[in-house]
């Protein structure tokens, strides 16, 4: 469906939510300890916790993430608990079993697997679960599906069908700035470029904070090492597309979570968002952000690291 063609009737007349996404980085208690106090006085309305990476990044237990979820649900913000994207051990399973069987009011499914453990509960669905069609999303909202979050490789022209088929009571979520999650692997990058075995990894992983960079021969930002997962170099920024989210009816916008600079992104989506910036300013201000600039991921249908002007 091409978009000068868009007729969804339910497009918003009112700003999405913004939800920040899970950590996806091996950092310090100290650093998520920081990150979660400006969570809870930011203006984000949802807030995702969990390790979604590796089950050895374990600077968070449960109390831990049981005590931020109190502060943020104190402060107005929706909590998310979110689940391992990639399961490999029984004692990962046995910890996505018990989440999944938790009292909490929403848990993101980020493995598949993990649907089987959390229906007839309220769910989200990540980016990693691939929702392709709108037969997909009514079985799941008969499972209990309450949002799902647009699998990263989808275009805008999918979502608007996707979007005109949607069924009642389920909300969509789309990233709107941050490094998109390519790939994960049974084998840790970070340790194999270490030379370290991952089960002896040491957690190098916290040297990166914000993950390793992987160039091209050329000198060309690529790729971005984070333990099992590769990212993109560049972040994704769709905040000058954000009148074509309103049209098309998205309800929530993820940010990501990065190392630094997270205060003067989230102005950037507020700006926007309340109207004090042309959502084609606030994407410029957003791509001069970032050290090698941002990307269209792939919103128009075309390789991932292009970047439209706007």
């Amino acid at each position: 469906m091409a978009m000068n063609r868009l007729s969804r009737p339910a497009g918003h007349t009112t700003p999405p939510r913004v939800a920040l996404g899970p950590v996806p980085y091996h950092w310090s208690r100290e650093r998520l300890d920081a990150f979660y106090d400006w969570a809870v006085a930011s203006s984000v309305d949802i807030v995702y916790l969990g390790e979604t990476v590796c089950p050895k990044r374990r600077s968070y237990r449960g109390a831990d993430w049981a005590r931020v979820a109190a502060a943020l649900r104190q402060a107005g913000k929706e909590v998310v608990r979110s689940t391992l994207t990639l399961i490999e051990a029984a004692s990962e399973l046995g910890a996505v079993q018990r989440l999944c069987a938790s009292d909490e009011p929403l848990v993101e499914v980020n493995d598949i697997g993990a649907l089987q453990l959390r229906k007839g509960r309220p769910f989200v669905t990540g980016p990693a679960i691939n929702i392709y069609n709108a037969a997909t999303l009514n079985r799941l909202a008969g499972l209990g599906l309450r949002r799902w979050v647009l699998p990263l490789e989808l275009s805008r022209d999918t979502l608007a069908a996707l979007q005109a088929e949607r069924p009642a009571g389920v909300e969509t979520e789309v990233l709107v700035h941050g490094r998109m999650a390519l790939a994960w692997s049974a084998r840790c990058f970070t340790a194999r470029a270490h030379h370290l075995a991952k089960d002896e990894c040491g957690f190098c992983c916290l040297d990166y904070p914000d993950g390793m960079p992987l160039a091209t021969r050329e000198d060309e930002a690529f790729l971005q090492v984070n333990g099992v997962q590769l990212q993109s170099a560049r972040p994704v920024n769709l905040i000058g597309a954000w009148d074509e989210l309103l049209a098309l009816g998205v309800d929530v916008v993820r940010v990501m979570p990065q190392a630094e600079g997270m205060d003067r992104v989230l102005a950037q989506v507020e700006a926007c968002r309340q109207g004090a910036r042309s959502p084609a300013e606030a994407a410029r201000a957003l791509d001069a952000l970032a050290e090698d600039g941002t990307c269209d991921g792939y919103w128009y249908g075309e390789a991932g690291l292009h970047r439209h002007a706007g």
